[in-house]
Parts: C-alpha cells; sequence; structure tokens
C-alpha cells in the first residue's frame, strides 16, 4: 500500500485511497455540535440566561392559565394544577432545553446522547437511593442550625397550595416523578450544567449551575428577604448533590431520580402532617425540608 505521506500518486492517477479517508476537519465531526466550547464567560453568560428564562416563560405561562381561567368561568383545583406543571415545567424548563439543543443542531437522537438519558443500572438505582440519604441527612443538620440560630424560612408557594389543599398533595407526589423531576434536571444538570462543562471543570460546573437552581427558586418563595435567602441556601445543598450524581453517572435519569424522590418524600410528609397532625405543625416541618 502507497504510504500517504509520501504524497505519490494512486495508480489510477488519482489521490491515493488513504487521502481519501483522511477528515479535513476531524476535530469539528468528532466533536459535533454537543462541545461549543467556547470562552468560560460565554458558557458562564449562556448558562445564567438559559437558567433565568426557564423560571420567565413559566411566569408568563401563569398569564395565560390566569387568562384560560376567566375564560372558562373558572377552573378546578386540579385542572389549574396540571396545566401549571404542563406549561410551567414541560413548556417551561423541559421544552427550554430541548428547543435550545436542537437550536444548536441537534437532532433527536443527537440530544439524547448530550444528556445522557438512558435506563438507569441497578447500581444506579442504589446511587440515587445512597445520595437521598446524603441530602436527607445534611438538610436536617443545615435546618437545626438555622433553627437554633433563629432564622427564619420561606414557604414555596407550592407547600403552602398543599397545606390548603391537602386532597391535592397525592397530585405532588406523582408529579415530582414525572414531570417536577424530569423537567427541572434537563434544564439546569442536562443543558445548564452541560453547557458549563463544555469549558469549565466539573467542580465549578456543578456549584454555579447547583447556585442558578437554588437562586431561581426565590421567585417560587414567599416572605421576607432574609427568610427567601435562607431557604435558597438551604436548597443549594440537594442542588450540588444533584450535579454531583449527574457528573458521577452522566446519566441524566438519575438525578431526575434522586430530585423526584426528594420531593416525593417532602410531599408526602406534608401530606402526612396535616392530614394526622394538623396544620399548626406545618411550620415546624417547613423549616426542616423546604421545598
Amino acid at each position: 500500500m502507497t504510504d500517504p505521506s509520501s504524497g505519490d500518486p494512486a495508480p489510477d492517477g488519482g489521490v491515493s485511497e488513504e487521502f481519501d479517508e483522511i477528515d479535513p476537519d476531524p476535530v469539528d465531526d468528532a466533536d459535533g455540535p454537543e462541545r461549543a466550547g467556547g470562552s468560560p464567560g460565554i458558557a458562564v453568560a449562556t448558562a445564567l440566561l438559559l437558567g433565568v428564562l426557564g423560571p420567565v416563560i413559566a411566569l408568563a405561562s401563569g398569564v395565560a392559565i390566569f387568562a384560560i381561567d376567566a375564560a372558562v368561568g373558572g377552573l378546578s383545583l386540579t385542572a389549574s394544577v396540571v396545566l401549571t406543571l404542563i406549561f410551567g415545567q414541560y413548556v417551561a424548563f423541559g421544552g427550554l432545553a430541548v428547543g435550545y439543543l436542537a437550536w444548536r443542531g441537534f437532532d433527536r437522537e443527537g440530544i439524547v446522547s448530550y444528556l445522557g438519558v438512558r435506563v438507569p443500572s441497578l447500581k444506579e438505582v442504589g446511587i440515587v437511593l445512597g445520595s437521598w440519604v446524603v441530602i436527607l441527612v445534611l438538610i436536617l443538620v443545615i435546618s437545626t442550625i438555622v433553627q437554633l440560630l433563629g432564622t427564619e424560612t420561606a414557604a414555596n408557594q407550592s407547600a403552602e397550595l398543599a397545606m390548603g389543599n391537602p386532597a391535592i398533595i397525592p397530585l405532588f407526589i406523582a408529579a415530582s416523578f414525572l414531570v417536577i423531576g424530569p423537567c427541572e434536571e434537563i434544564l439546569y444538570r442536562g443543558v445548564v450544567q452541560g453547557r458549563l462543562r463544555e469549558s469549565l471543570p466539573a467542580a465549578p460546573s456543578i456549584l454555579l449551575s447547583a447556585a442558578i437552581f437554588a437562586t431561581i427558586h426565590v421567585m417560587a418563595l414567599t416572605g421576607g428577604l432574609s427568610a427567601r435567602l435562607t431557604t435558597v441556601s438551604i436548597l443549594f445543598v440537594p442542588s450540588l448533590v444533584f450535579g454531583a450524581v449527574y457528573e458521577y453517572t452522566e446519566n441524566l435519569v438519575v438525578p431526575a431520580l434522586l430530585h423526584g424522590l426528594h420531593n416525593a418524600v417532602i410531599f408526602t410528609v406534608l401530606y402526612v402532617t396535616v392530614t394526622q397532625v394538623g396544620p399548626d405543625a406545618m411550620p415546624a416541618v417547613l423549616r426542616f425540608f423546604p421545598v
């Protein structure tokens, strides 16, 4: 076989077969659109924009739901919650994430590959359960410190709705696994953290995506600024674990299940407290389990 480095022509007078197989731009084809790279500043700016845009779309969808409610003469609570989950989660978070990746040139298979969506192994299921125990211990420790310091925490609007309407809590429990966990993780871990990882090492990417995710919850909290910041600080803890688990497994389903389990347990605690103990115990519960 002719050595391609010699530049000798092929017997047929054309370029040798080896030259035909050389990719003129192997870096671009190897990396594809999934590795945009670029400066860390652009990566951080893009992550911030996507992280904030999701809740903004969710707020805008709230206006649309209000208009639907007015047009039909009043929606039931269940219908209102379902519409909020569809537009405020599937569209605002999931739709934004998929739309962004499609804008970058990914097809369906490319999006699945970029996010790392696959059926979790038994080991990964064990990681979900073990990580939730870690989250539980960390939150209990931090919440205890917050309580000892006498610092107030804020309440989540969903938690307040659940406390006032306990019959709706089973819907929130199911939605934790089917809607909230998957949709929030596809945006904040799959896309926000994923975009940061194209330009930054793992540790700062996890920290920044967790900070963005925890901070955007300010929009869903009620109470004073100090109480909101305290709750955001507590929410930063599970966010870090979600990001670390995603980095380790490279499987988006794992943090989505972990996120769903975390929220489902909190809503279950709320349900048991409201129905068995009484609403007077809710402030104490929410100090330890903010949502």
